[in-house]
């Protein structure tokens, strides 16, 4: 039937969760600085993007996790445009 067919199947976890597993509390200022950013952003990620960065960079630094280049993980694209904005920001400043 439709709510029995998968038995006998174990659910397979996924491979990375949103968060590496923090028992310690090492990265626990990481944590709440992208939290809290989340909340103040109206739960726009995009804008705390790179304090989910720092959290995972702190996680990896205390072997929470395994250690990744960060474009394995989607940071590499963005640094390259938040280094090119940042130099346009500069021009048009400088320009004023």
């Amino acid at each position: 039937g439709a709510f029995g067919s998968n038995r006998g199947l174990r659910p397979v976890p996924p491979e990375k969760g949103i968060f590496a597993l923090d028992h310690m509390h090492l990265c626990d200022l990481e944590k709440k600085e992208y939290l809290s950013c989340l909340k103040s952003s109206g739960h726009t990620s995009e804008k705390c993007r790179h304090l989910s960065k720092k959290y995972l960079q702190c996680c990896m630094e205390k072997n929470l996790m395994a250690k990744q280049d960060m474009s394995e993980l989607g940071f590499g694209k963005e640094s390259n445009m938040e280094a090119s904005g940042q130099e346009v920001n500069e021009r048009i400043d400088n320009q004023s």
